[in-house]
């Protein structure tokens, strides 16, 4: 711990208007709307348009944290954006961000961790309030998961949406009630061809055959990532609690990756924290990776569910194999 806290200022969101329902997807694979329902929770979900890109939801979500917060732009130190899905391999998109945002002067940089990707920038982002690098910075989880989809797979084409959500890390004054008290980030890389986009690097560039064999969309494990997941963010959960001396029943909310609504009750049951304390809107949204935890959060708290003061658990997990958490007093 350095000499500052650093505190969650605000959170901001954006889903592209196009939206894809179950009853869609019946018309495309075979599937059905109760399948779907039952085996993940959702309902629908957001679709980038053809012309949008990582960058421009981004650019959405950024602007509405920062317009929610009471930090200038000019006052905004650096910019971190996790992604899987940015608008090319390099520059980055948080670069790309930076241009559209007018600011100049100041580090922007991703962070690849798949759907743990908006913890493992939290994390980076607290680290440099806290040791008095940064008074402000802009955190971006955004994903456009469509457009490496396998849309003939059906057991992965119906589970991704599209959506951005940002939040502005700043450092905290002595008399904040809101700081984040603790976080924790792991990995598992021995466990990585669970949940893969198999081509498209340096070790299978883009051909003919690759394309093809629909290499570059999103490959998945679907039940060996459910255990790790439940374990995995148990695993972290667990130990920011007991290291903070903090109990099930002091935490407020707890907001979890919305990669599927059982793994979502399971983690619950795990943790003895009711589904009540839980904020849930992958019914709206699907899973959209880096982006499902500042967008429940945002939307939680334009709709009153989520106050000041109250205590919040974040946690998810992902590709990598990679998983964390985040508690934070907001």
């Amino acid at each position: 711990m350095g000499n500052y806290h650093a505190k969650f200022s605000a959170f901001g969101s954006y889903a592209p208007a196009k939206i894809l329902t179950n009853q869609d997807l019946e018309k495309m694979v075979d599937t059905s709307d109760e399948w779907i329902r039952t085996r993940t929770g959702m309902v629908e979900r957001h679709i980038a348009s053809a012309e949008e890109a990582a960058s421009d939801l981004a650019y959405q979500a950024a602007v509405n944290a920062i317009e929610a917060s009471k930090v200038k732009y000019k006052e905004i130190d650096a910019i971190i954006v996790a992604t899987i899905s940015g608008d090319h391999p390099f520059p980055s998109t948080a670069c790309i961000l930076q241009k559209r945002l007018g600011l100049k002067g100041i580090p922007a940089f991703d962070v690849s961790a798949g759907c743990t990707g908006f913890i493992y920038a939290c994390d980076i982002a607290r680290q440099y309030v806290e040791n008095g690098a940064a008074s402000h910075i802009l955190v971006v989880g955004v994903e456009i998961l469509t457009k490496i989809t396998n849309w003939n797979d059906r057991n992965t084409c119906v589970l991704f949406g599209d959506a951005s959500g940002a939040a502005v890390i700043s450092k905290a004054e002595a008399t904040d009630i809101s700081r984040i008290i603790d976080s924790k980030i792991d990995a598992d890389g021995s466990q990585g061809e669970f949940l893969i986009q198999v081509a498209g690097g340096s070790r299978l560039p883009a051909s003919h055959e690759t394309v093809d064999a629909n290499q570059h969309t999103v490959h998945m494990e679907g039940n060996r990532i459910f255990k790790n997941a439940i374990k995995s963010m148990f695993a972290s959960s667990d130990e920011l609690l007991r290291r903070n001396h903090i109990g099930p029943s002091d935490i407020d909310w707890v907001i979890p990756h919305q990669a599927n609504l059982r793994i979502i009750e399971a983690l619950a049951d795990k943790m003895k924290i009711p589904m009540s304390k839980v904020i849930v809107n992958i019914q709206k949204y699907g899973n959209t990776s880096s982006a499902t935890i500042p967008l429940a959060i945002d939307e939680a708290i334009r709709t009153k569910k989520i106050r000041r003061g109250e205590i919040l658990l974040l946690t998810s997990f992902g590709a990598g194999l990679t998983w964390g958490s985040i508690l934070a007093r907001y």
